[in-house]
C-alpha cells in the first residue's frame, strides 16, 4: 500500500491510497465466506460453495464490492497512521479507480486536529470579584434557613401572598378535561411562582371553600405549550408563621447553642461559598485571555456538526421535556432565531477552541491522571447528575466513556497550570490565592450549599465551555 497526504487548509487533509490488488486477497476470501454463509445453492452444504460458482450465482462484483468494503477502514487506518494524523470525525471516500485484478485507488478528506502554537501565557492578568460578606447577605442565610422552619395554621379569612392554600386543580384545552389535567390536594405558597401562571391572582382574596378559573399556557403534560382554563378550588387557607430569630432557633435549626454562633458559621460559609465563585471566575477569565492570546484554526465540518448536535439536543430533549417550542424559547429567551445561530455559533466555537487549546497543553506539560483524581471527578458528577456514584459509574463503563472523563480531568488541570502562572487580583487590588481549599463545604442546615458544589469543580470553566464538543476521532 502507498499513500501520500494533501494539506487543503489547516484543518482538512486528503488521504491519496493505492493498494496492489494482492493485499485484497484477505478481504476477498472474508467476502466469500460471508456470502457463503448466507445463501443457499442447490448440490452444495451451506458454506461449501466454490468461489466460481458463488461468481456465476450472484456476480463477482457483489463480492469485489463486499471486499472492498471491509478492507477500505483498515487501509485508511494504515494511512492516518502512516501520515502520523490527529484526525477528526469520518472521512468522504471516493473509490477513484478499481478493476479486478488491478490496484484500488481511493481519496479520503478528513478533518485534523490543527497545530496550534501555545503563547506565553505567564503575562495573563485578570481582576475577579472580591470575596465581601455583609450583613445582609447573613440575614439572608438566616432568613431562609428560618424559612424552612416555618410552621402553618388554618386561618378563617381570605388568602393572601405569603400563605399556604391547599387547592383541587382541572385543567381544560378546547372544552375538554385533560386525563392529566387533574390534581387535588396540592400544597401551594402564593407569591412563590412554582405552579402555574396566573394561579396568585386567581386564590388572593379566596376563603376556604372559594374557586376560580383562569387562563394559563400549560409547562407540561399532554397538552404542553397550549393555553388551558383552569378552575381552582381552595379546600384550606394556611398560614406561615416563622420561628423566632433566638437561640432556641439556632439550637432547632443547627448544631450551634446560640444565634450569634449559628450566624458566625453562615458568615463563614458565605465567604466559602463566594471563594468558590470567585476562583470560577478566575478560571473563566484566565481561560477567555487564553483562548484570545491563541490562535486556532476550526475546521468547518466540524463547527457545523457541533451545531447541528446543540440544535438537535435542544429540539428532542430540552424541548420536549420543557413543552416548549421554538417560538416559545425565543421569546422567554427574549432573542430572534438569527441572533441565538449566532450565540450557539459562537458558543460551539469557543467549546472547540478550548478541547483544542487544553488538549495540546496536555500534551506540552505532559499531563496525566491518576485514579484517585478520576475518582474525585467521578464523585463530583455523579452529585451533578441525581446519580449515586455507583449508578453514575456503571453509566460512563456502559457508554464507553471513560476517555471523556479523563479528558475532562487533564484540560482541568491544564487549565489549573495556566492560572497559576498568572495573576489574579480582586476589585480591591489584592492578589487572590487560588491554592485548594479542603475545608467542609456544607451550608448552616448541614445540607450540601448548591453553589460551592457547582463552584468547587476547578474543570467548571473547561466543561462549560467545551461542553459536547467533540473529541478525537
Amino acid at each position: 500500500m502507498k499513500s501520500a497526504v494533501e494539506t487543503l487548509n489547516p484543518t482538512r487533509v486528503r488521504l491519496t491510497v493505492e493498494v496492489p490488488f494482492e493485499e485484497l486477497k484477505p478481504s476477498l476470501d472474508a467476502a466469500y465466506k460471508k456470502i457463503n454463509q448466507q445463501v443457499t445453492v442447490p448440490g452444495f452444504r451451506k458454506g461449501k460453495i466454490p468461489a466460481r460458482v458463488i461468481d456465476q450465482r450472484f456476480g463477482r462484483g457483489a463480492v469485489l464490492e463486499e471486499a472492498i468494503n471491509d478492507a477500505l477502514p483498515k487501509f485508511y487506518t494504515d494511512a492516518v497512521n502512516e501520515g502520523e494524523l490527529n484526525v477528526l470525525g469520518q472521512p468522504d471516500v471516493d473509490i477513484t479507480e478499481f478493476n479486478d485484478g488491478d490496484e484500488l485507488k481511493f481519496t479520503a478528506e478528513v478533518d485534523i486536529r490543527p497545530t496550534i502554537e501555545i503563547p506565553d501565557y505567564s503575562g495573563i492578568e485578570v481582576t475577579v470579584d472580591a470575596v465581601e460578606v455583609t450583613e445582609e447577605d447573613v440575614d439572608a442565610s438566616i432568613e431562609q434557613l428560618r424559612d424552612r422552619f416555618a410552621s402553618t395554621s388554618a386561618v378563617d379569612r381570605p388568602a393572601a401572598e405569603g400563605d399556604v392554600v391547599v387547592v383541587d386543580l382541572e385543567a381544560s384545552v378546547d372544552g375538554e378535561v385533560l386525563e392529566d389535567g387533574v390534581a387535588t390536594g396540592v400544597s401551594y405558597t402564593i407569591g412563590s411562582g412554582q405552579l402555574l401562571d396566573g394561579i396568585d391572582e386567581a386564590v388572593t382574596g379566596l376563603e376556604k371553600g372559594g374557586s376560580a378559573t383562569f387562563t394559563s399556557e400549560l409547562k407540561g403534560g399532554s397538552a404542553a405549550g397550549r393555553e388551558a382554563v383552569v378552575k381552582v378550588e381552595v379546600s384550606d387557607v394556611q398560614e406561615r408563621e416563622l420561628p423566632a430569630l433566638d437561640d432556641d432557633f439556632a439550637q432547632l435549626a443547627s448544631e450551634f447553642d446560640t444565634l450569634e454562633e449559628l450566624r458566625a458559621d453562615s458568615r463563614k460559609r458565605l465567604e466559602r461559598v463566594k471563594s468558590y465563585d470567585q476562583a470560577t471566575q478566575a478560571q473563566e477569565k484566565v481561560l477567555d485571555a487564553l483562548i484570545e492570546l491563541t490562535e486556532v484554526p476550526i475546521p468547518e465540518k466540524l463547527l457545523k456538526d457541533e451545531i447541528e448536535s446543540r440544535v438537535h439536543n435542544l429540539e428532542h430533549h430540552q424541548f420536549p421535556q420543557l413543552g416548549l417550542t421554538w417560538e416559545a424559547f425565543l421569546e422567554r429567551e427574549g432573542k430572534t432565531r438569527e441572533e441565538y445561530d449566532a450565540e450557539l455559533e459562537a458558543q460551539s466555537v469557543k467549546g472547540i477552541k478550548t478541547q483544542f487549546i487544553l488538549d495540546e497543553l496536555v500534551n506540552k506539560e505532559k499531563l496525566s491522571v491518576n485514579q484517585e483524581e478520576l475518582t474525585e471527578h467521578l464523585m463530583r458528577r455523579a452529585a451533578t447528575s441525581g446519580m449515586t456514584p455507583d449508578q453514575f459509574a456503571q453509566a460512563v463503563v456502559e457508554g464507553g466513556q471513560v476517555p471523556v472523563l479523563v479528558g475532562e480531568v487533564a484540560r482541568g488541570k491544564a487549565l489549573a497550570v495556566v492560572v497559576e502562572a498568572s495573576k489574579v487580583v480582586d476589585t480591591n487590588g489584592d492578589v487572590v490565592d487560588l491554592s485548594d481549599d479542603e475545608e467542609d463545604e456544607e451550608d448552616a442546615s448541614g445540607e450540601t450549599s448548591e453553589a460551592a458544589a457547582e463552584s468547587a469543580e476547578p474543570a467548571d470553566a473547561v466543561e462549560d465551555a467545551s461542553e459536547d464538543a467533540p473529541a478525537k476521532g
